[in-house]
């Protein structure tokens, strides 16, 4: 294990999964339907920490796509988030019966989909012992307002998945200057990465 998990994206239109969650550190590919998800998650060479598995698909929807995974002995134990729509959400109850680890529905937040992942992937114990022991301990008690103004605002704008080019943009300042904000607030907020910021300003309450 390299402290990197990996996830499938299951989903038709799965262009902000693909580009938002590497961001985050994880490792992601993408399969459009469920018959191309079984197939890649067949394949000797592949190895899946955690399946985002859309609900509405061409060919084979996500309740059938579920329902094969769980019956496969090899990759039947790989945790699952499906995510639905607000119409489907009635249908979660026998999602979960069917085997779902959890589920989001749509429109989401990322950061409330960073936590579930997080959690799914805390709860599978996808992390070496090892790895555990390093893990920070996001404090609540931190207090926010050691970050400045800028700093703030460029959390805020982590936390809605923009990339480092993306914010300098926004801020009307170089990439650089958006790492070297980065860097600090990993340091005053005693955090390691972009995930772990994100998290520990959802708890206090700086985002929603």
């Amino acid at each position: 294990m390299n402290g990197i998990a990996s996830i499938l994206v299951v989903d038709d239109n799965p262009k902000f999964l693909k580009e938002a969650l590497p961001m985050y550190g994880y490792e992601v590919k993408v399969a459009e339907d469920g018959l191309e998800a079984l197939k890649m998650l067949d394949d000797e060479n592949s190895h899946y920490d955690l399946i985002l598995l859309d609900v509405m698909m061409p060919n084979m929807d996500g309740w059938d796509t579920l329902k094969a995974i769980r019956k496969n002995k090899k990759i039947g134990r790989i945790p699952v988030i499906m995510i639905t729509a607000v119409s489907e959400e009635q249908k979660v109850v026998s999602g979960l019966k069917i085997g779902a680890d959890d589920y989001i529905v749509k429109p989401f937040i990322l950061p409330n989909l960073l936590a579930r992942i997080e959690a799914v992937l805390r709860r599978s114990n996808w992390q070496s012992e090892a790895n555990v022991q390093k893990e920070i301990t996001i404090n609540k008690n931190v207090n926010i307002e050691i970050l400045t103004p800028k700093e703030k605002e460029v959390l805020s704008y982590v936390a809605k998945g923009a990339s480092n080019q993306e914010i300098a943009d926004k801020l009307c300042v170089r990439d650089v200057t958006v790492k070297t904000h980065l860097n600090s607030i990993f340091k005053k907020l005693k955090v390691s990465n972009r995930t772990q910021a994100v998290l520990l300003a959802m708890q206090i309450d700086l985002i929603k």
